[in-house]
């Protein structure tokens, strides 16, 4: 599947896209307080569309190993204003929310946002799917064992892609079942996986071409980027680029990223190399 409606868009995914991150948290791993204000924020998504990103991905809730709990109240009241600043601002945006929650994933879809962002690919909220499909909107989902708080404990695979394509399976005849169309898959990177096993799945993510379905690969500036480097998330772009080529050359179809700029032109090289 090469497309996905967006609003009554259709955004061809044969040439891969690029999904600019927006933490409204203090607290994520690279970007956690940075944005602290509307300027800000408008400040940085518009030098983000400016540098060719498709899509902006806004989340209030980090997901970093070990995140504290945020509650429901608290996410929408982090959210849903910028929503509606960020619609009101550049009104052909296509808004990605990342949120496992499906009264954030309604309110921020009925407040302008596109598309839903699910890290747990509705196992935290059994009302998501449900919701996400009755919304008609492109629905993203992850691979994850546990929370964030406790999914770096859940690392024992005996087969990980095998386990990884069996758990998609499951997911999107769930997903499908309640009528859900546009489906993206996130092998989930970072996510109830070591530093080897983000590596090994890196090396075989073309297995999972096998849903047929676009494939999102998340790795910006990620530990298993930085710890390999022995560095840190604002020293890990040169890594972050490299790898994102080879994601590429694995099939992903969207790379969801802190640096627009740098990934765009990493597509744009990359598109050269298939021609």
């Amino acid at each position: 599947m090469s497309t996905i409606n967006c609003k009554g868009t259709l955004i061809n995914l044969s040439t891969p896209k690029v999904m600019g991150i927006v933490n409204v948290t203090p607290d994520s791993f690279f970007d956690g307080g940075k944005l602290t204000n509307s300027n800000e924020i408008l400040f940085q998504v518009e030098k983000m569309l400016v540098d060719g990103a498709t899509f902006i991905d806004l989340g209030g809730y980090s997901s970093k190993p070990g995140a504290e709990f945020v509650s429901e109240t608290e996410e929408l009241n982090r959210v849903i204003p910028i929503v509606k600043l960020l619609v009101e601002k550049f009104p052909d945006i296509l808004l990605s929310i990342d949120t496992f929650r499906s009264e954030v994933a309604q309110q921020a879809i009925e407040n302008g946002a596109a598309l839903i962002n699910d890290i747990s690919a509705g196992l935290l909220d059994e009302n998501m799917l449900e919701t996400v499909a009755k919304l008609q909107v492109p629905y993203i989902m992850m691979h994850m064992k546990g929370t964030p708080k406790t999914m770096q404990s859940l690392t024992n695979y005996d087969d990980l892609l095998k386990e990884m394509n069996y758990y998609f399976s499951e997911r999107i005849a769930k997903a499908s079942r309640f009528g859900l169309n546009d489906i993206i898959i996130d092998p989930g990177f970072g996510f109830a996986k070591t530093l080897e096993q983000n590596y090994e799945l890196l090396h075989n993510l073309e297995l999972l071409q096998f849903h047929d379905l676009p494939i999102l690969a998340g790795i910006s500036r990620k530990s298993m980027i930085y710890k390999a480097l022995e560095t840190s998330p604002e020293e890990a772009l040169n890594g972050t680029t490299f790898l994102h080529a080879f994601c590429l050359q694995k099939g992903a179809t969207i790379l969801r990223v802190h640096d627009v700029k740098e990934a765009v032109e990493c597509v744009k090289l990359m598109s050269r190399l298939d021609n």
